[in-house]
C-alpha cells in the first residue's frame, strides 16, 4: 500500500497561530497613572502572526518533514500538533499516542538524575512504572550515558541531554513521534543512530513529523518535506528515497 492510501494520522486544516509582542514604552510614572488604558491598548496593538492558514495531513506510517528558516513557525506548528498549545483558528485532529521531543531538555528535571528523569518523562507519556522499568536498561543503552544516568541532569551537556530525551521519546512504543531539531546536537555517529532507529520506528508503522535544518537527513528519512516561509506553506514535495543520490 502507496503512503497516500494509509489512514490519515494528522488532519491539520487552515491554522492560524498568533502571539501578542508586548514592546517597553518609555514614559513617565505619571503618564502611567493618567492614561494607563490607552498605553495598555498601545502594547496589545503589537500582534506577530506565526501560521497563518496552514494545512496539511500526514498519513500513518509517514516521515513528513518540516523545513524553514528560523522563525517560520516550524516549532509552534509541532507544540501545536503536540496539544501543549492552543491555535486561535483552524483544526487539529490527531490519530493515535503521541511522543513530543520538542526541544532539549523538555520535560526534565534538572536537579533530578537520568534514572529519575526517565521515569517522570515516561509517566508524562502516559506509561506505567512498571512499563517504564522493562524498557529502562534499553533506554540507557541507546543513550549510551552509561554511569552518568545516576547523575543529575545539571550537568549534562546538551549533547547528552539529547541523547536521553530521544532515547526515551522512541522506547515509549508512540504512534507518532514528534522531532524537532534534537538531531542537530550531538556527534555524527550518533546523529545516524537516530536515523537508524527512526527508520525502525517507520518500519514498524509509527508515524512521524521532523523538523530539522539538514536537506540530506530530511531526504534520507521522509516521505514529504514541507516547506513553510513566514508562517505560510510555501510547497510540499514527495521524495524518492531510493533514487540515486547526486554528489556535489
Amino acid at each position: 500500500m502507496s503512503v497516500r492510501d494509509r489512514e490519515i494520522a494528522i488532519e491539520v486544516r487552515n491554522l492560524w497561530k498568533t502571539y501578542v509582542l508586548y514592546h517597553h514604552i518609555v514614559t513617565s510614572f505619571k503618564e502611567v497613572v493618567l492614561h494607563f488604558p490607552r498605553l495598555f491598548k498601545k502594547l496589545r496593538q503589537s500582534r506577530f502572526e506565526v501560521l497563518k492558514d496552514v494545512s496539511f495531513e500526514v498519513r500513518k506510517g509517514e516521515v513528513f518533514g518540516i523545513m524553514g528558516h528560523n522563525g517560520a513557525g516550524k516549532s509552534t506548528l509541532l507544540a501545536l500538533i503536540a496539544g501543549v498549545i492552543k491555535p486561535d483558528r483552524g483544526t487539529i485532529k490527531v490519530k493515535g499516542r503521541i511522543s513530543p521531543l520538542l526541544e532539549l531538555g523538555a520535560g526534565f528535571h534538572p536537579e533530578l538524575t537520568g534514572r529519575e528523569n526517565i521515569i517522570l518523562n515516561g509517566l508524562l507519556l502516559g506509561l506505567t512504572k512498571r512499563e517504564i522499568m522493562q524498557r529502562f536498561d534499553k533506554i540507557v543503552e541507546f543513550s549510551e550515558l552509561g554511569h552518568f544516568i545516576e547523575e543529575p541532569i545539571r550537568i549534562y551537556s546538551s549533547g547528552m541531554v539529547a541523547r536521553l530525551g530521544f532515547s526515551v521519546a522512541v522506547h515509549t512504543d508512540p504512534d507518532i513521534l514528534l522531532v524537532d531539531e534534537v538531531l542537530a546536537v550531538g556527534d555524527a555517529n550518533f546523529q545516524q543512530k537516530c536515523l537508524r532507529k527512526m527508520e525502525e520506528l517507520r518500519n514498524n508503522g509509527v508515524t512521524m513529523v521532523f523538523v530539522s535544518h539538514s536537506r540530506a537527513q530530511m531526504e534520507a528519512i521522509c516521505d514529504r518535506i514541507m516547506t513553510i516561509d513566514h508562517g505560510r506553506v510555501v510547497s510540499i514535495e514527495e521524495i524518492n528515497r531510493h533514487a540515486e543520490k547526486k554528489t556535489c
